[in-house]
């Protein structure tokens, strides 16, 4: 009798176990396209058997297994933020490319070019009104394209700074959500069982990957810790310290909470995009703007300075005039007048071996040992480069994170064909338990019958 009660107990507790495991089972399937969600499954246990000293074995409900790794979802977030640096880059840079288009007549480019033009046509005549005036309109030209190229960089740089402050309140958002989580995870022993508050974790720490770098730590429990670099605490237990942009100096910084530099630290995801382009990219073209302006104007206004004007006197006015501070932006042709252009040759009155000389920088003029045209030539390539690589990387990067992704659902995401043949197997099991309680529960009936009454 005592072998048919212990049967009959295991069998009633493994419908219920079977229960358990198709609760679980359900519950994958309803979250087949919940972002984050991983497979479960419910583990069995058997429990001790001895005959001898009458322990009846069976099985028993173990804890649901999460098919959730880390390394997968590591490489995931790496991904992630190669990708929303690329994407960033290729989008501010791509306001920028237009701006040194090198091949065609208009911009810069043509505008050089007709203002050495402007000289030589006047060289052939050299006390013409016309043609003096044609070589002021050409030189203004040239400064307002000069000007409008700086103020393009100008725009650029402001647009940046303008999506930072965004980008690090999206940060500071997501790390106020993974605070949150973790107090959740800590307030019992089941939350690290939780597979829904599991799945918002790494959703928002996937989000989080691309605006920025930074490395995880998980407790046992459930929680994460987050360091910006592995260095600035970002989150740590329920604790969050938030990050702020300072605009104070001509290079944007981010701080900690505690005001600390951390700017050097953040080198992926958009935001290390966003203060790449404003302390670095977007700098170092102003800046050989800056020097093929200066360059340019110094050059043109020494050989004029050697020549004669059309009254046969040295001049006393400059060509062009711009601030030292900023002199792409600031170039700008002064209140010479036609009369005033020293067109002819010191000695040679009326002439126009000045303006043939001028003529000649288009190709003689030099910057770092190349030719004016040359200079802004390769100043426009980089810039095309740097939109071409930014393009490349955001190509490359996006195979890269939806490759990932692949893998990570392969091996860890819901497989509807899987959850379907698992339910099979624990109805067959369930199913066949249930005849065995059914067989037992008659032979237990039969020998409770089979006792005398008394």
């Amino acid at each position: 009798m005592g072998n048919l009660l212990t049967s009959l107990l295991n069998s009633t507790g493994a419908l219920s176990v079977y229960d358990r495991a198709f609760s679980v089972i359900q519950n994958n399937i309803a979250n087949v396209n919940t972002p984050g969600y991983v497979d479960q499954n419910q583990s069995l246990v058997a429990a001790p058997l001895d005959l001898t000293g009458g322990v009846g074995g069976g099985v028993i409900a173990g804890p649901v297994l999460s098919s959730r790794s880390e390394y997968l979802e590591q490489d995931v977030r790496n991904q992630q933020s190669f990708l929303g640096n690329a994407q960033q880059r290729a989008s501010d840079l791509a306001q920028v490319e237009p701006l040194f288009d090198i091949t065609g007549d208009s911009g810069v480019p043509g505008q050089l070019n007709a203002f050495f033009n402007s000289f030589s046509q006047l060289s052939v005549n050299p006390n013409s009104d016309s043609g003096r005036q044609s070589v002021l309109a050409a030189a203004q030209s040239l400064a307002q394209s000069i000007n409008q190229n700086a103020a393009g960089i100008t725009q650029a740089m402001n647009n940046v700074d303008g999506q930072i402050p965004g980008v690090v309140d999206e940060i500071n958002r997501l790390a106020q959500q993974i605070t949150s989580l973790n107090t959740q995870f800590g307030q019992g022993v089941g939350a690290s069982q939780d597979a829904g508050l599991d799945a918002q974790m790494h959703t928002a720490l996937e989000n989080l990957s691309s605006l920025v770098n930074f490395t995880v730590l998980k407790n046992p429990d459930g929680a994460v810790n987050i360091y910006i670099d592995g260095q600035t605490p970002l989150v740590i237990n329920q604790h969050q310290y938030a990050i702020s942009p300072d605009f104070s100096s001509p290079q944007t910084v981010i701080r900690d909470a505690q005001g600390n530099d951390i700017t050097k630290q953040i080198a992926g995801g958009s935001l290390g995009a966003l203060l790449q382009e404003k302390n670095s990219i977007l700098p170092g073209y102003m800046a050989d703007l800056n020097t093929f302006a200066q360059n340019l104007a110094d050059q043109v206004n020494q050989q004029l300075a050697q020549g004669l004007d059309k009254s046969g006197n040295p001049p006393v006015v400059n060509l062009f005039s711009y601030r030292a501070a900023s002199p792409a932006s600031s170039l700008a042709v002064t209140g010479i007048t036609p009369d005033q252009i020293a067109a002819a040759a010191s000695g040679a009155p009326g002439g126009n071996g000045n303006a043939l000389a001028i003529a000649q920088m288009a190709e003689t003029g030099s910057i770092n040992g190349v030719s004016f045209t040359q200079f802004y030539g390769n100043l426009g390539a980089r810039v095309g480069r740097d939109v071409s690589r930014a393009n490349a990387d955001q190509s490359q990067a996006q195979d890269l994170v939806s490759q990932a992704q692949q893998i990570r659902q392969q091996e860890t995401g819901v497989n509807l064909d899987a959850e379907a043949a698992k339910l099979l197997q624990f109805q067959q099991a369930y199913q066949a338990v249930a005849k065995v309680v059914t067989v037992m529960n008659d032979l237990t009936q039969t020998v409770i019958n089979m006792i005398p009454q008394s």
